[in-house]
């Protein structure tokens, strides 16, 4: 059997746990949160950088790293990247598979961050994540989100909020935000944004975190869209990912004209055993 569809135990095994988490958030009930396995229970203070690390960068890592930092001057405090769950149009499906972005996060982080955690949500908004952390685990104090200029932006925006200062004042209430350098802007664009008249009220909340311009203008969709030119902006677990599975690339054409999709079928049959595995494990509760 070819590499790229081989999948070990061990990694099925992982895979399993974290498609029956999955299966269990569901977008449209009450906010709720897991932690994958092997990752440590969220208690007392806790970072969480959500995204959707499709793929992890090296400017991801920088910047855990530095919440890193900061959640080591301020113990107890534990460090987490978080999925949202989407429900996804199976005509379109994003590739590379959650799963697979789980597991290569996990990968990633393994040799460096091996004290930080995985979440998985099934909301996307951060009052929400912040209500199913609430729920999910009470031993939690406070939590903060680390996130880039833009985010807290967004935040800030008034074009989402039927009431901005309501729900503003719902979230604060919750967490609180560290804030990393984005693009050009930095510090004194972030001082900026707070010091306006209506977002003074909620400026408190709201911490500027240090982060080097060597990662500002790395994206996650540049690596996408145009792969080749931007290894050096991904680890290596990563460059391996994408070398072995196709998961970024078109399908490839033979000499006879049949097009092969790589990671079409990298993808079909890691679902296919994933969901065997599951549905053998029903069948002998039974």
């Amino acid at each position: 059997m070819s590499r790229y569809l081989h999948f070990s135990p061990h990694t099925l095994h992982f895979l399993k746990h974290v498609q029956a988490q999955l299966d269990q958030l569901d977008p449209g009930a009450a906010p709720r949160a897991f932690v994958t396995p092997g990752s440590p229970q969220p208690r007392e203070d806790i970072i969480i950088f959500a995204g959707s690390f499709n793929p992890p960068t090296i400017a991801h890592i920088a910047l855990l790293k530095q919440a890193r930092q900061y959640a080591r001057a301020h113990e107890p405090m534990h460090l987490y990247a978080a999925f949202n769950k989407l429900t996804v149009d199976k005509e379109n499906v994003e590739r590379p598979l959650l799963l697979e972005r789980i597991l290569l996060l996990q990968n990633v982080l393994r040799p460096r961050l091996p004290h930080a955690g995985i979440l998985l949500f099934n909301r996307g908004l951060y009052v929400e994540q912040a209500e199913a952390i609430r729920h999910s685990f009470p031993q939690v104090k406070r939590i903060f989100f680390l996130m880039g200029f833009d985010k807290i932006v967004q935040i800030f925006d008034p074009h989402y909020y039927e009431d901005r200062d309501a729900a503003l004042a719902d979230l604060f209430k919750q967490a609180q935000m560290l804030v990393a350098p984005r693009g050009s802007a930095g510090k004194q664009e972030l001082e900026d944004l707070l010091n306006q008249p209506q977002n003074r009220k909620f400026a408190g909340y709201v911490q500027a975190l240090p982060f080097s311009p060597t990662y500002r203008a790395i994206a996650s969709s540049h690596i996408r869209q145009h792969s080749a030119n931007y290894l050096h902006d991904v680890p290596q677990e990563v460059r391996q990912f994408m070398r072995e599975t196709r998961a970024y690339a078109p399908p490839l054409h033979r000499s006879d004209g049949v097009e092969i999709d790589y990671y079409g079928e990298r993808a079909m049959r890691l679902e296919r055993q994933v969901h065997q595995r599951q549905a053998l494990k029903r069948e002998g509760e039974r």
